[in-house]
């Protein structure tokens, strides 16, 4: 399976679970909020009925007030808790569930609460109501009074009643107690779900960000050091890989790089060979007819110099400067061509002590001086391609100077991991159009029989330069003399 698709279903599966969770919790959540309505509606249905129950109690008081005194106060108190109470009982009727027990309880206090009403102080009211208007009427009052309050069926009917409405009240409490009970079980399970699906969901993305990290860093840390064994020249180097993921494409593809490297490298090796013995041969056959002109004409010096006149010895003095020009020409190019080949050993390098052999091995023109700083640091490093630069740069500082006085000077700056050394002159300058072109091999800013120079020295240093990733500037411009600086590391 590719990692992107592993990757992918994994955490899609994490994603399942975290959202099996959420769900879990929110359905819970529904329920306590169900609940909470459910307790919100059940402590409403238990105060109306505290508060029908202690109506009751003030209308049996307010009757009896009244039966006995007459007064008005009484009977506005009972009045007051009669509409009162049938208020709560209709709200009671909305609150409560059809078809549940608590509502055929209802229907049983309202009954009772009817028959009390009906039989006992509706029909005592009319009756004091009317008591003062006649003596006949006050003995039907007292009359009904004995009948209805002395034979202990109201007090039944009292008493009953309020045994309903404690029932009631009771059964309420109950099922607070029973849904708060199956709440707790309910927020538990839902507790313990959440907390196995969570953990679950920690540890499987634990456990895959493992095992993707090891597999992933482990294949590329593979495939890094196969890249650095690569880089250091080893192209036989192969990772082995037989999955079809990402990563075993592309260790493939560093397998099928590496082979093709190596069959480039062989092929480059090859024709380097081809072009060392080229060189080396085209050299030898150009140098062997160059010397039998130069012996032919030296012949010819020694055996008619008397003879020829000066134009044609002129012409002979032409000839040889060409012939030295060619075989200087044939060694430059077969110089430009070594840089980089031959591998050179680092050793101690005393720059003031090679740049003294290189300007003792110079001819240096009349009127010349060349100063050296004599604080030229001592480098461990490949010392041939160090005196090639130094060799060009001060031959072409002398070679090309145009002034009887002229100055030649070699110093250098320190930075923190390189130095910056400088070959500076005060002699004719080069205009800023050519800074590029005295690079390129073979580019003269002179007519050749003007300067014997065969246009390989600065091409020379800046090859060997750019083989090591370091720089070369010049600062000049037409008669203001010129500043070669170039960097080399510590």
């Amino acid at each position: 399976m590719k990692i992107s698709y592993f990757i992918f279903f994994s955490f899609l599966f994490i994603l399942l679970l975290f959202s099996i969770t959420t769900y879990i919790n929110f359905k819970q959540s529904e329920e306590v909020r169900e609940n909470s309505e459910w307790v919100d509606k059940s402590t409403t249905i238990i105060r109306n009925s505290n508060r029908f129950q202690r109506n009751i109690l003030n209308m049996i008081s307010g009757l009896r007030g009244y039966l006995f005194t007459g007064e008005n106060y009484f009977i506005q108190a009972y009045d007051s808790a009669k509409t009162e109470n049938e208020t709560i009982l209709a709200e009671l009727s909305s609150l409560i569930p059809e078809d549940t027990s608590q509502q055929m309880l209802l229907g049983e206090i309202q009954t009772i609460n009817n028959s009390w009403l009906n039989n006992f102080s509706t029909p005592l009211i009319a009756a004091k109501n009317l008591a003062g208007n006649s003596d006949s009427s006050l003995v039907s009052f007292n009359k009904l009074y004995r009948q209805k309050l002395t034979t202990g069926s109201e007090r039944y009917l009292n008493r009953q009643l309020q045994e309903k409405i404690r029932v009631f009240i009771n059964n309420e409490y109950n099922s607070r107690d029973i849904r708060k009970i199956i709440l707790d079980k309910s927020v538990q399970r839902t507790r313990t779900i959440s907390f196995a699906l969570t953990s679950l969901s920690i540890f499987v993305g634990v456990i895959i960000s493992i095992f993707l990290a090891y597999r992933i860093s482990t294949r590329i840390m593979g495939m890094v050091r196969m890249a650095n064994e690569i880089a250091a020249g080893n192209y036989e180097v192969h990772t082995k890989e037989s999955g079809m993921d990402e990563l075993s494409l592309l260790a493939r593809s560093l397998n099928h790089m590496a082979n093709v490297l190596k069959e480039n490298i062989t092929l480059l090796k090859r024709k380097n060979q081809e072009l060392d013995q080229f060189a080396h041969i085209v050299s030898h056959d150009l140098k062997a007819p160059l010397r039998g002109i130069d012996n032919v004409v030296s012949w010819i010096e020694e055996d008619h110099g008397t003879e020829i006149s000066p134009k044609l010895m002129e012409y002979v003095q032409i000839i040889k400067g060409r012939l030295v020009r060619t075989e200087n020409l044939i060694h430059g190019i077969l110089s430009y061509a070594r840089i980089g080949r031959e591998k050179q050993e680092k050793e101690d390098v005393d720059l003031n002590q090679l740049v003294d052999e290189i300007s003792e091995a110079l001819i240096i023109k009349t009127g010349i001086k060349l100063l050296i700083s004599s604080k030229l640091p001592k480098l461990f490093t490949e010392k041939l391609p160090l005196l090639q630069i130094f060799s060009n740069l001060i031959d072409n500082a002398v070679k090309h100077h145009d002034k009887r006085n002229g100055l030649v000077k070699v110093y250098h700056q320190e930075h923190f991991s390189h130095y910056e050394f400088f070959v500076e002159d005060n002699g004719p300058g080069i205009s800023k159009n050519y800074h590029n072109k005295i690079f390129v091999i073979f580019q003269t800013l002179h007519e050749r029989d003007m300067v014997e120079s065969t246009g390989v020295g600065l091409a020379i240093v800046k090859k060997i330069l750019d083989d090591r990733n370091q720089k070369i500037d010049i600062i000049s411009d037409a008669g203001k003399g010129a500043i070669f600086s170039f960097t080399w590391p510590k």
